[in-house]
């Protein structure tokens, strides 16, 4: 609903407007000075004036031109009303922006790199870009490995007794949604590296067990360990002196 405010000879309908609206109209201008006559004319000054214009007697942003709160919430502008006899009035009005939910860009986690076998591993810390300062924001997992994970406290991590294995999956896909107070959204997919750890050998086999009568130096057999890092070397101990691992 439009109301006018009369401060001056040059009347405008509304002084406050929302940010990040492109080419929104703020007020319609009018004259109430008896002196003016036909074909009335304005013109704007004063620091971001050139943002602004007059169309059709209304007062607005120009088209692709928006304001930011953030940077600016403020604005006062000197409107001048010309007649076609070249009779001029100024009138100048100060505009407000107002603030609205914005939604947040970006985010950012602190490391992206676990070890092997740490149940419940933290990966990082989570935090979220947002031109509203005082917003919170809550999140949510997706992706094709979000089943493996969950967010507490605002950090990432693995869900407690869940740990990675390096030699059967290497590297993790995650997208952490971030949502503001304001129902506002923006994602950004993760990939969680596994770094390798040392195995333990698991398992030790030996080829046969038996072997023959006085025959000195006897071969018995080969041994072989099992161990997951497959790259890995193994030396031998054997807690009887009349055997030896050569």
């Amino acid at each position: 609903e439009e109301y006018t405010l009369t401060v001056g000879t040059v009347q405008l309908s509304a002084t406050t407007f929302k940010e990040n609206a492109e080419g929104v109209v703020i007020g319609t201008l009018s004259v109430i000075d008896p002196d003016f006559t036909a074909n009335i004319t304005y013109t704007l000054s004063g620091t971001g004036s050139e943002n602004f214009e007059v169309v059709d007697g209304q007062l607005k942003l120009k088209d692709g031109v928006s304001a930011n709160y953030e940077v600016l919430n403020s604005y006062s502008l000197t409107i001048t009303a010309t007649d076609d006899s070249g009779y001029t009035k100024a009138t100048t009005y100060p505009f407000e922006v107002i603030d609205v939910n914005d939604a947040p860009t970006a985010i950012a986690l602190s490391g992206t790199a676990i070890d092997e076998n740490a149940a419940g591993a933290v990966v990082g810390d989570l935090t979220t870009t947002d031109e509203d300062a005082g917003d919170s924001h809550t999140y949510t997992l997706s992706g094709a490995d979000a089943n493996s994970f969950e967010i507490v406290n605002g950090q990432l991590k693995l869900k407690d007794g869940v740990s990675a294995n390096y030699e059967v999956k290497n590297s993790y896909a995650v997208t952490v949604t971030a949502t503001d107070t304001g129902g506002l959204t923006t994602s950004q997919a993760f990939t969680v590296t596994i770094n390798d750890v040392n195995d333990a050998p698991t398992d030790i086999d030996i080829s046969r067990t038996g072997l023959m009568d006085n025959t000195d130096g006897a071969e018995v057999g080969t041994l072989t360990t099992t161990d997951e890092d497959a790259v890995d070397s193994h030396t031998y101990t054997v807690s009887d002196d009349r055997f030896e691992v050569v």
